[in-house]
Protein backbone atom coordinates (compact mmCIF):
# COMPACT_ATOMS: atom_id res chain seq x y z
CA UNK A 1 0.00 0.00 0.00
CA UNK A 2 1.22 3.55 -0.89
CA UNK A 3 2.20 5.70 1.88
CA UNK A 4 -0.67 8.08 2.84
CA UNK A 5 -0.74 11.67 3.77
CA UNK A 6 -3.26 12.70 6.51
CA UNK A 7 -3.98 16.22 7.73
CA UNK A 8 -5.56 16.82 10.91
CA UNK A 9 -6.44 20.19 12.02
CA UNK A 10 -8.75 21.47 14.42
CA UNK A 11 -8.66 23.88 17.58
CA UNK A 12 -7.33 23.88 20.71
CA UNK A 13 -9.05 20.61 22.73
CA UNK A 14 -10.90 19.29 19.25
CA UNK A 15 -9.68 15.89 19.81
CA UNK A 16 -6.82 15.63 17.34
CA UNK A 17 -4.05 14.27 19.41
CA UNK A 18 -6.62 11.28 20.60
CA UNK A 19 -7.32 10.84 16.84
CA UNK A 20 -4.25 10.12 15.58
CA UNK A 21 -3.66 7.97 19.68
CA UNK A 22 -6.41 5.81 17.92
CA UNK A 23 -5.25 5.72 14.12
CA UNK A 24 -1.86 4.59 15.53
CA UNK A 25 -3.65 2.16 17.83
CA UNK A 26 -5.44 0.85 15.25
CA UNK A 27 -2.97 0.58 12.90
CA UNK A 28 0.52 -0.53 14.12
CA UNK A 29 3.67 0.52 13.28
CA UNK A 30 4.25 2.54 10.16
CA UNK A 31 2.53 5.76 11.04
CA UNK A 32 4.52 8.40 11.62
CA UNK A 33 3.10 11.73 13.60
CA UNK A 34 4.32 15.27 12.89
CA UNK A 35 2.26 17.56 16.01
CA UNK A 36 2.64 21.06 15.24
CA UNK A 37 3.00 21.86 18.59
CA UNK A 38 6.18 19.38 19.59
CA UNK A 39 7.91 21.07 16.23
CA UNK A 40 6.92 24.52 16.94
CA UNK A 41 7.45 24.39 20.73
CA UNK A 42 10.06 22.14 21.77
CA UNK A 43 12.15 21.90 19.01
CA UNK A 44 12.25 25.99 17.65
CA UNK A 45 10.83 27.45 20.97
CA UNK A 46 8.91 29.99 18.93
CA UNK A 47 6.02 31.18 18.73
CA UNK A 48 2.77 30.20 16.52
CA UNK A 49 4.08 33.45 13.54
CA UNK A 50 3.87 33.68 10.11
CA UNK A 51 7.10 32.30 8.96
CA UNK A 52 8.05 30.30 11.36
CA UNK A 53 10.90 27.51 10.84
CA UNK A 54 8.54 25.05 12.50
CA UNK A 55 6.14 25.45 9.11
CA UNK A 56 9.01 24.45 6.73
CA UNK A 57 10.21 21.85 9.33
CA UNK A 58 6.54 20.25 9.40
CA UNK A 59 6.59 20.33 5.66
CA UNK A 60 10.58 18.77 4.99
CA UNK A 61 9.26 16.33 7.96
CA UNK A 62 6.20 14.75 5.92
CA UNK A 63 8.19 14.58 3.05
CA UNK A 64 10.68 12.29 4.71
CA UNK A 65 8.26 10.27 6.14
CA UNK A 66 6.24 10.09 2.94
CA UNK A 67 9.36 8.96 1.17
CA UNK A 68 10.48 6.38 3.56
CA UNK A 69 7.17 4.51 2.94
CA UNK A 70 5.31 5.45 6.61
CA UNK A 71 1.52 6.72 6.54
CA UNK A 72 1.81 9.97 7.77
CA UNK A 73 0.12 12.16 9.93
CA UNK A 74 0.33 16.18 10.43
CA UNK A 75 -1.67 17.32 13.12
CA UNK A 76 -2.24 20.74 15.07
CA UNK A 77 -4.24 23.83 15.24
CA UNK A 78 -2.24 25.07 11.96
CA UNK A 79 -4.27 28.49 11.08
CA UNK A 80 -5.28 28.67 7.61
CA UNK A 81 -3.72 31.83 7.28
CA UNK A 82 -0.06 30.79 8.67
CA UNK A 83 -0.26 27.20 7.25
CA UNK A 84 -2.86 26.95 4.47
CA UNK A 85 -0.22 27.09 1.48
CA UNK A 86 2.48 24.93 3.30
CA UNK A 87 -0.62 22.57 3.25
CA UNK A 88 -1.66 23.04 0.74
CA UNK A 89 1.37 22.45 -1.37
CA UNK A 90 1.95 19.36 0.97
CA UNK A 91 -1.47 17.78 -0.38
CA UNK A 92 -1.02 19.19 -3.81
CA UNK A 93 2.56 17.26 -3.41
CA UNK A 94 0.96 13.73 -3.00
CA UNK A 95 -2.13 14.13 -4.89
CA UNK A 96 -4.22 10.79 -4.34
CA UNK A 97 -2.60 9.73 -1.38
CA UNK A 98 -4.29 13.03 0.43
CA UNK A 99 -6.70 13.25 2.76
CA UNK A 100 -7.56 16.11 5.21
CA UNK A 101 -9.98 16.25 8.26
CA UNK A 102 -10.90 19.58 10.48
CA UNK A 103 -12.66 19.07 13.65
CA UNK A 104 -15.27 21.03 13.63
CA UNK A 105 -15.63 21.91 17.46
CA UNK A 106 -16.85 24.78 18.59
CA UNK A 107 -15.44 26.69 21.42
CA UNK A 108 -17.24 25.34 24.86
CA UNK A 109 -16.85 21.87 23.35
CA UNK A 110 -13.12 22.46 23.25
CA UNK A 111 -13.05 23.66 27.11
CA UNK A 112 -15.62 20.78 27.84
CA UNK A 113 -13.26 18.01 26.36
CA UNK A 114 -9.87 20.00 27.36
CA UNK A 115 -11.16 19.92 30.94
CA UNK A 116 -11.33 15.66 30.49
CA UNK A 117 -7.31 15.22 29.09
CA UNK A 118 -4.18 14.66 31.52
CA UNK A 119 -2.59 18.20 30.71
CA UNK A 120 -5.87 20.21 31.65
CA UNK A 121 -3.78 22.22 34.24
CA UNK A 122 -1.26 23.05 31.43
CA UNK A 123 -3.93 25.97 30.29
CA UNK A 124 -7.42 27.04 30.76
CA UNK A 125 -10.90 28.32 29.39
CA UNK A 126 -8.97 31.75 28.98
CA UNK A 127 -5.87 31.00 27.47
CA UNK A 128 -7.93 28.69 24.79
CA UNK A 129 -10.17 31.43 24.20
CA UNK A 130 -6.93 33.14 22.77
CA UNK A 131 -6.31 30.98 20.74
CA UNK A 132 -9.66 29.93 19.44
CA UNK A 133 -9.80 30.51 15.74
CA UNK A 134 -13.07 29.57 15.39
CA UNK A 135 -14.63 27.41 11.72
CA UNK A 136 -11.24 27.29 9.98
CA UNK A 137 -10.91 24.66 7.24
CA UNK A 138 -8.37 25.10 4.45
CA UNK A 139 -10.88 24.87 1.84
CA UNK A 140 -8.82 22.03 -0.36
CA UNK A 141 -10.93 20.15 -2.73
CA UNK A 142 -11.60 16.67 -0.58
CA UNK A 143 -11.62 18.15 2.68
CA UNK A 144 -13.43 16.58 5.17
CA UNK A 145 -15.25 18.59 8.28
CA UNK A 146 -16.34 16.63 10.98
CA UNK A 147 -18.77 18.17 13.34
CA UNK A 148 -18.43 17.96 16.89
CA UNK A 149 -21.19 15.12 17.29
CA UNK A 150 -18.90 12.65 15.64
CA UNK A 151 -17.66 10.59 19.19
CA UNK A 152 -13.72 10.07 18.83
CA UNK A 153 -13.96 6.21 17.48
CA UNK A 154 -16.47 7.35 15.01
CA UNK A 155 -13.75 9.57 13.94
CA UNK A 156 -10.71 7.54 14.11
CA UNK A 157 -12.63 4.62 12.05
CA UNK A 158 -13.85 7.04 9.65
CA UNK A 159 -10.17 7.85 8.84
CA UNK A 160 -8.88 4.78 8.57
CA UNK A 161 -11.76 3.78 6.09
CA UNK A 162 -11.56 6.69 4.07
CA UNK A 163 -7.84 6.48 3.68
CA UNK A 164 -7.65 3.13 2.87
CA UNK A 165 -5.72 2.06 6.40
CA UNK A 166 -8.42 0.22 7.90
CA UNK A 167 -7.70 -3.22 5.82
CA UNK A 168 -4.48 -3.42 7.69
CA UNK A 169 -5.86 -2.24 11.30
CA UNK A 170 -6.57 -5.17 13.77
Amino acid sequence: MDARLIVVRGPSGAGKSSVVEGIRAAYGRGVAWIEQDHVRRTVFQEKDEPGGANIAAISQLAGLAMSRGFHTVVEGIMPTVRYGEMLGDLVGRYGGSAYVYYLDVPFDETVRRHATRAKASAFDAAAMREWYGGHDPLGLPGEVVIEADSTLDETVRRILTETGLVAAAG
